[in-house]
């Protein structure tokens, strides 16, 4: 099918044409793929930053403001952002997945070339997601006397068809080109092409297990509401559904989103609502603890931004919230 007949196939059957949203996804992909397919990216003309991870892009630190246009990349100098032609050759860092580390490196190079090698050697070029990140690779650098290094934001005009922000681009070295003509992506093994939307080609649709559901209500209301119109709300007792949740949650118009996580004072205990003991843990510090104060019942939602740790909230708090579609 053409690009369009494609996505409107997959919106009308599933959810949407598929989205990558990072480098497991793409993996995940490039096993099943032997040939181009339709993926849901395409050029809508109008250029905004980007993480190259994949993360929302909702801290930054500008020193020459924000204004972004055709290959526009970020680096770092006393600890501020400045864009520059993505072709400039200076060190960069990386960011380790295993370590949960920052890696600068001493080579110079253009910016595409530090992202090639980030996800070589390690998981990708860093995002900066607070100020606390910003501080600690400035830190790295002073320690390393290094006045500027390559982060992982660029700008680029490319949207998923889901509306998703995720940054998470593989292209072929040429590519993208010819902008006004080739406006949609073919994903191919390895790396991705940019053709046109009228080409007739297969594709991959994707379908969520998971619905962020932007109303703000009580824990009982979001419980009574994905029972009524979905399946329950999420029950997160897996590392796997974590990453499905943090994949959601961008979206989400308040700070932290119920999940179906509660506290029981008669036995002292967290539960989920679909019967299964907490076993996997995902809790931000000073949360989590037997010691409830039982005067307001407590339930449990993960936070929409940072690294997405879990909280304990009164019950009565209204808050966006997670269906699930399908029984775990």
């Amino acid at each position: 099918m053409t690009w369009t007949e494609a996505q409107r196939y997959c919106r009308e059957n599933y959810t949407d044409l598929a989205t990558v949203n990072n480098i497991n996804d793409m993996n995940d992909m490039n096993q099943l793929m032997k040939s181009g397919v339709w993926i849901g990216l395409m050029n809508t003309g109008v250029y905004k930053w980007k993480w190259s991870l994949g993360d929302p892009v909702k801290y930054t630190n500008w020193s020459n403001g924000d204004s972004n246009g055709p290959d526009d990349c970020v680096y770092m100098r006393d600890g501020s952002w400045h864009h520059q032609s993505c072709n400039m050759k200076m060190r960069f860092i990386c960011y380790n997945e295993s370590s949960k580390g920052f890696i600068i490196d001493d080579s110079s190079v253009s910016w595409r070339d530090a992202q090639i090698f980030c996800r070589q050697h390690h998981t990708d070029l860093t995002s900066v997601r607070n100020q606390t990140e910003n501080q600690q690779i400035q830190k790295i650098m002073n320690d390393k006397h290094i006045s500027e290094v390559w982060i992982g934001l660029f700008s680029d005009s490319w949207e998923w068809s889901d509306k998703s922000e995720s940054g998470f681009r593989n292209w072929h070295p040429n590519e993208p080109n010819n902008p006004y003509t080739e406006k949609c992506a073919e994903f191919n093994p390895g790396q991705w092409n940019n053709v046109a939307c009228s080409n007739s080609l297969t594709f991959v649709c994707y379908e969520d297990n998971l619905i962020l559901i932007q109303m703000n209500l009580s824990w009982s209301e979001a419980l009574r509401y994905c029972r009524e119109n979905h399946v329950d709300l999420v029950s997160v007792d897996s590392e796997e559904i974590q990453f499905m949740v943090t994949d959601v949650i961008h979206q989400s118009s308040t700070d932290a989103v119920w999940m179906g996580l509660r506290h029981s004072c008669a036995v002292g205990l967290w539960f989920w609502v679909n019967g299964e003991m907490v076993c996997y843990q995902n809790w931000a510090s000073g949360n989590g603890t037997s010691d409830v104060n039982c005067d307001t019942v407590k339930s449990g939602a993960v936070q929409s931004g940072g690294d997405h740790l879990w909280i304990s909230r009164p019950e009565s708090q209204q808050l966006n919230f997670i269906c699930s579609s399908k029984d775990n």
